[in-house]
């Protein structure tokens, strides 16, 4: 495939870039990583309201230090940053540190973080996968995506420990759509969807990705795509990714007061991001969960009345919210 200058799939119509308001690609992308955000939500309250020592804590202030005095999600990333230089062969807080630049934008320095955790532990795929995504991200402004010789390296490793890993899989497909093998990329893609669990967050952006691409290369879909699933019960919200057990291992290094500051900082930049860009039905959803965990259900509501005002005239998007809420026990003020 290409490396510099316009893909071979852009050729065929379809430029693929970084910038979440162009084609339906990178909103899958997007989907998968707002799930591990909330995965961190999971994290952090089960250590702050579980009672977590805090051995391994990054900074000396008493975890039970008023919210307002902690310090912001930049300062909690410094701290971290602290702590690995003082223990460099820590994987999983590499694998944290990634995390945390990569939700704030800096996908750079997700990409050195990533590239330190996988060298320290090269059996965790997950750990491969987000590699591989930081550095589709990291890719200049403007320029078209492309998934470099060192990301489609990161996605193999991830699919050769966990065949599964539905990152690796997606940004596999991607790779085909951009060489200009649209059918082979829509292949891998219903595969994906027909794995995907009901309720995922990525399910709605897998399908619409095959959809746009069969449509804008006139290829026959016909008796291929399975019926979108119906989450049972509360799998409407549950089927989020929980956090693993490298996940929680990762957030324990962080004293509980200083694991709240944090999950409210990503929380409130998912909403941000949801104020920007509201058509996000997944988004919303998370947010709404996020806020209920938390304990603040007059926001849950708010974000409800937000994502509904959001999707006014898409029943099938409101009747989803609208479940998935109600699955929370929250309703619309």
């Amino acid at each position: 495939m290409a490396e510099e200058g316009q893909p071979d799939g852009a050729k065929a119509g379809r430029t693929i870039t970084v910038d979440r308001h162009q084609n339906g690609l990178p909103f899958a992308r997007i989907a998968l990583a707002g799930a591990a955000a909330i995965a961190l939500v999971a994290v952090g309250l089960q250590f702050s309201k579980g009672g977590a020592t805090g051995d391994t804590a990054v900074a000396s202030a008493p975890a039970d230090q008023p919210l307002s005095q902690q310090a912001d999600v930049g300062t909690m990333i410094a701290r971290l940053e602290k702590k690995l230089a003082d223990t460099p062969d820590d994987a999983e807080g590499w694998r944290m540190l990634g995390w945390s630049y990569y939700g704030t934008g800096r996908f750079a320095d997700a990409v050195k973080a990533y590239r330190r955790a996988t060298a320290l532990d090269p059996a965790n795929a997950e750990g491969w996968s987000a590699l591989g995504e930081a550095i589709v991200l990291a890719l200049p402004s403007g320029q078209p995506a492309a998934i470099t010789p060192e990301a489609d390296a990161a996605f193999r490793k991830a699919v050769s420990i966990d065949p599964a890993n539905p990152r690796a899989r997606y940004f596999l497909g991607v790779k085909k759509d951009l060489a200009g093998d649209h059918k082979g990329a829509i292949d891998d893609w219903i595969a994906l969807l027909k794995d995907t669990p009901a309720g995922a967050p990525w399910e709605g952006n897998v399908r619409q990705t095959i959809e746009q691409t069969a449509a804008q290369n006139n290829i026959d879909l016909a008796g291929r795509m399975p019926a979108p699933a119906v989450p049972p019960g509360s799998a409407a919200t549950d089927a989020i990714p929980g956090p693993t057990r490298e996940d929680i291992a990762a957030a324990s290094a962080l004293p509980p007061g200083q694991q709240d500051a944090m999950v409210r900082g990503m929380v409130d930049s998912l909403a941000a991001k949801l104020k920007a860009d509201p058509k996000n039905a997944d988004g919303w959803l998370r947010l709404i969960r996020s806020y209920t965990v938390l304990g603040d259900r007059k926001a849950a509501a708010g974000a409800l009345k937000d994502a509904r005002a959001a999707f006014a005239g898409d029943a099938p998007t409101l009747a989803r919210i609208d479940e998935g809420a109600r699955q929370l026990g929250i309703s619309a003020p």
